[in-house]
């Protein structure tokens, strides 16, 4: 076949150009290809879709326990009356229903993070299309993440960007939202998203920012906190205002927007000041030794879940009373402070001349020093003999003037030594004074401790174990093993009292001196803490003037083995009390919770109860898991008899009306006080312990390292403040309580006896060849006739 030529134009065409398409064909043909793409596109993306469900959505995780989300709650500690101690845990959230949750928070959540929330069903298609779009037209980039979104990625997957942990989040989306409703999607989120400095969900943001509970936030904090969730590290108003504030009017804007605040609401919110919480909550009950206590407690008994499940436990300490116990032995450090000589600044810095860098200079500074309670740094800026004046981590400029500058004269001294000397950049501290003044004062090296309990049950209603928890953690109410000095005395008059002595028995305060044979080392001459010695005197006023020869001579007779046994009936350990004459002036070693533990024998009528904290546990939602309910005092082992208890009532009430304490009953205005002071020898340790028939108390001040407190400092020149302004407080409103006379005492000639020890009237010396009833010293420890004429010797002499 001959080859095909081509066609030749026809007369009519050719020399002629063919004519164009029509201008409406090509754009025509773009959409047909455009749509036939998009169709091709809608199918690989449906196949994409199909192959990731085939494959991906058995490996889904089980989102069933979200139905009754139960996220990693602390651990928290509270007061009698809900005051909150403590909170134990890596996260900090407070879980509240999405009904408990204020409209204006939600609204603010959902304004920024998710308008359509309630319209779309997981994934949101338009929201991800004006989010392209916003992108690529290079305004304010968007984000695509529905809140179910987040909450996906949230709880089960890693934040990695990733094409296969998108397509789990798209997938597990859809799976949320056919699982939970809307509300159970949101709740969770609230609860869930992490807002910086450790807190989870709004309800603990609200607490960490504002230090208020969120059903309180206005406006102005909702957008703030609803700003959070991008970026909490950039937007934390805590350690970027500046963004913060710019986010925070963000969201107002699309509160506004959206129509969930007006227009006058949205211009007033941006107006109103938000005040952050940048310091300590100083308004929160200071109970750091107690809240570790209970952690330590929990802890024994849950494991390490105990700071994940959300457990409320609730101790027995009274707010108000711990409240008072804080600051009277915090007060009563500081004075004893005032009396000590300055040690110095804390560091020295150079302040450059610059104003403008002055203040990041002291901000560095004042950072690593940073306040202690009341007692708080400064920054001097300028100083001579006369005036002092610092600036404060807020930047508060203060005077100090006059009696202010008093703990600090040999600072001010021309002959200061260059580690003390008061110049231009010292590091220094400051307290307010009674005349809301200022004064110059420095952080204590001595320690303290107090402890009150009910006697009648053994609930502990105060505790703190120290000065500072963040400085010294060990707790010197549990921990401290110190000599008690004569507030152990009545321990010893106790043991007296079965062995026939009374409160008249009279016993000669003389000079007494032990050889080194009967010593078996070096010889010993004991004193009394004047030096003087007041001759003979009633065994009553011995225990007030707190007579050091007299308690020897007591401790004889009864025996040091005997009184030893006899203290363990208080609970005291018999290995930490030697049985030598050595006892009778407090050389054994005592807690002072074992202290608080013996004089609520004495308090509630001879009965030993155990110290207990923990009242209840409950879980996160109220539950109860444990409940502790202590038996009636009359059901507590009974340590001594009540007669000896009431006896010893009445000898330890006569301290604090005429004796060592008597300022007790003075500044306080009632009768119905009891206790003993205490100062060991060389002064290494102040005591004050006591009672009101409803609370026994016990102030101990020393150095954790023995040393001397100082030549004139005593137990009731340290302690007795201390319990006496904590008294003040916790026995506001309860009225004096008049002790009932047990059966077998009977009062002759204005003193009490044993009824078989006041046949004649009056006991003479109270030394019978017989011990008391119902005393555990056997009649081989009453003294043979030829030692009982030794003893009545001794005591003439």
């Amino acid at each position: 076949m001959p080859p095909s030529t081509p066609k030749k134009p026809t007369p009519s065409t050719a020399g002629r150009a063919a004519p164009s398409s029509p201008w409406w064909k090509w754009p025509l043909r773009v959409l047909i290809w455009l749509c036939g793409l998009a169709a091709a596109g809608a199918v690989a993306a449906a196949l994409v879709i199909a192959v990731a469900l085939a494959f991906a959505y058995p490996n889904l995780p089980d989102i069933s326990d979200l139905a009754d989300y139960r996220p990693k709650l602390p651990l928290r500690v509270y007061s009698s009356e809900g005051a909150l101690l403590g909170e134990f845990g890596e996260e900090r959230r407070n879980l509240t229903p999405i009904g408990d949750i204020p409209k204006v928070m939600k609204d603010a959540v959902l304004a920024i993070e998710d308008t359509r929330f309630f319209e779309h069903g997981g994934v949101d298609y338009k929201g991800m299309l004006r989010a392209v779009m916003a992108n690529l037209g290079k305004v304010k980039s968007q984000g695509a993440s529905t809140i179910t979104m987040q909450v996906a990625r949230n709880v089960y997957l890693s934040s990695e960007k990733t094409f296969t942990r998108k397509i789990y989040e798209i997938l597990l989306t859809y799976k949320l939202e056919h699982l939970l409703s809307k509300n159970q999607i949101l709740e969770i989120y609230m609860n869930q998203i992490y807002l910086g400095n450790r807190a989870y969900g709004f309800a603990a943001a609200s607490e960490t920012y504002f230090g208020k509970p969120l059903k309180s936030v206005s406006i102005a904090e909702a957008a703030m906190l609803a700003g959070l969730p991008k970026a909490p590290s950039t937007y934390n108003p805590i350690n970027n205002p500046k963004r913060a504030r710019i986010r925070q009017q963000l969201v107002i804007d699309r509160m506004e927007e959206t129509g969930f605040i007006t227009a006058a609401q949205a211009a007033e919110a941006r107006k109103e000041p938000v005040h952050i919480r940048t310091g300590p909550d100083d308004t929160r009950v200071h109970a750091e030794y107690v809240a570790e206590m209970a952690r330590q407690l929990i802890f024994a008994q849950y494991g390490a879940e105990a700071y994940t499940r959300g457990l409320n436990v609730y101790t027995t300490l009274s707010a108000s009373d711990q409240d008072a116990a804080y600051h009277s032995l915090r007060r009563g450090i500081m004075n004893y402070e005032r009396r000590q000589h300055y040690r110095g600044p804390e560091q020295f810095i150079e302040l450059p001349k610059d104003p403008k860098e002055i203040d990041d200079a002291i901000d560095d500074a004042l950072a690593d020093h940073p306040d202690n309670g009341d007692v708080l740094s400064a920054v001097v800026l300028a100083v001579d003999k006369r005036k002092l004046t610092a600036v404060r981590s807020n930047g508060d400029t203060i005077e100090v003037t006059g009696d202010g500058l008093k703990p600090v004269l040999s600072g001010l001294s021309d002959k200061a030594p260059p580690n003390i000397k008061l110049r231009r950049g010292a590091v220094i501290r400051v307290a307010r004074t009674d005349k809301d003044g200022w004064e110059v004062t420095q952080l204590p090296e001595v320690e303290g401790a107090f402890v009150a309990m009910d006697p009648r049950s053994g609930a502990i209603k105060a505790l703190v174990g120290g000065f500072d928890f963040n400085k010294n953690k060990f707790n010197h109410v549990t921990q401290a093993w110190r000599q008690p000095g004569s507030s152990f005395k009545p321990f010893i008059y106790s043991a007296a009292l079965e062995k026939g002595f009374t409160p008249a028995t009279v016993i000669n305060d003389g000079p007494l001196f032990f050889d080194s044979a009967f010593t078996g080392g070096q010889p010993w001459e004991p004193k009394n803490y004047d030096g003087k010695f007041d001759g003979p005197m009633t065994m009553r006023s011995a225990l007030a003037k707190s007579k050091n020869m007299v308690s020897i001579r007591i401790l004889q007779a009864v025996g040091p083995r005997n009184a030893q046994e006899w203290a363990t009936h208080f609970g005291f350990d018999a290995d930490k009390q030697p049985a030598y004459l050595t006892m009778a002036l407090g050389a054994g070693s005592v807690t002072p919770m074992q202290m608080a533990v013996g004089y609520s024998v004495f308090a509630n009528g001879g009965f030993r109860v155990n110290p207990w904290l923990i009242s209840k546990v409950t879980d996160f939602k109220g539950q109860i898991i444990s409940e502790t309910t202590p038996p009636a005092t009359d059901k507590f082992p009974r340590a001594i008899d009540a007669r000896n208890a009431f006896i010893m009532d009445s000898l330890l009430q006569e301290v604090t009306r005429s004796g060592t304490a008597a300022r007790a009953q003075a500044t306080l205005k009632r009768p119905d006080l009891y206790g003993k002071t205490g100062t060991t020898n060389d002064a290494w340790d102040a005591w004050f312990a006591g009672f009101q028939p409803t609370l026994a108390a016990i102030t101990w001040i020393g150095y954790d390292t023995p040393r001397n407190l100082g030549s004139r400092e005593t137990g009731g020149g340290l302690s007795l403040p201390v319990w006496i302004s904590f008294m003040g407080s916790a026995l506001k409103g309860v009225p004096v309580m008049e002790p009932t006379v047990p059966p077998g005492v009977v009062n002759v000639g204005g003193e009490w006896f044993y009824d078989e020890y006041a046949r004649n009237g009056v006991a003479s010396l109270g030394l019978n060849d017989q011990p008391a009833p119902n005393s555990p010293l056997t009649p081989q420890d009453a003294p043979a006739p030829e030692e009982r004429n030794k003893i009545l010797d001794l005591f003439r002499n």
